[in-house]
């Protein structure tokens, strides 16, 4: 089982980046894929997440203007891309994958990341130039 995370790196303010989580040994379609930030001191935050099927997505509050994730099932890779990247959007990004439960994706994605994500890459290091 493997989720490995690329694209990071330094990109200006105002500019786009695009990440992609490239995944292998488990059913791609049964599982729901999610982008979190997470850096030391600070709480795993869940950014986007997409669905099995790649029909359903969630996007946080702050971010849902500027993210855009989808599933490209040909070859397994989860790719979300950033507009207009902002300084709050540097971190570390993770990948996971998990198995949202009878309260969706949005809660997956959310309150109830520790419970429904059980496979994670090792992340990617966003950084914002001014």
């Amino acid at each position: 089982v493997q989720l490995v995370e690329s694209g990071g790196g330094v990109v200006p303010a105002g500019g786009s980046l695009h990440l992609a989580c490239a995944t292998s040994g488990f059913s791609f379609e049964g599982y729901a894929i999610g982008w979190f930030r997470q850096d030391p001191g600070r709480e795993r935050e869940g950014l986007s997440c997409i669905s099995g099927d790649g029909r359903t997505t969630y996007y946080g509050e702050a971010v849902k203007e500027r993210f855009s994730v989808y599933k490209d099932f040909s070859t397994e890779t989860v790719h979300l891309r950033i507009d207009n990247v902002q300084p709050e959007d540097a971190g570390v990004y993770r990948c996971g994958a998990g198995l949202p439960g009878s309260k969706g994706l949005a809660d997956a994605c959310t309150v109830g990341i520790q419970w429904y994500f059980l496979l994670w890459g090792r992340g990617t290091h966003v950084n914002v130039s001014s």
